[in-house]
């Protein structure tokens, strides 16, 4: 005789909703794959991340800086220069980033 068992709730991994949470939030992704070309300054970032304001650029790199996926750089000039580069663990999300890349140039529709 069988033993019925309850089936369990599925639980999604808390390491890929940590992700998720993190680089689901606008603009973040676009911004660290915008810098896998190299270090960037802010008006370069606005102008390759179209549609982005100036607050939430800002915003933006300045929660990327914490969370140690990029390094904000000052050359003390003159003039001052501020540039922004991928860490190694930004770096280390380029290759899933391309692989989205991929998948939505594939899947997704205009």
């Amino acid at each position: 005789m069988a033993i019925e068992t309850e089936p369990q709730p599925r639980v999604c991994d808390r390491a890929l909703v940590r992700a998720f949470e993190f680089l689901g939030k606008r603009w973040n992704g676009v911004i660290l794959a915008t810098l896998q070309t190299g270090a960037s300054t802010f008006s370069e970032l606005r102008r390759a991340v179209g549609g982005i304001s100036d607050s939430v650029l800002s915003e933006r790199l300045v929660e990327l800086t914490t969370a140690g996926l990029i390094t904000r750089t000052v050359d003390a000039g003159p003039p001052v220069a501020v540039a922004y580069t991928l860490t190694d663990s930004g770096t280390a999300l380029l290759p899933a980033l391309n692989e989205l890349t991929t998948w939505a140039t594939e899947n997704l529709t205009d």
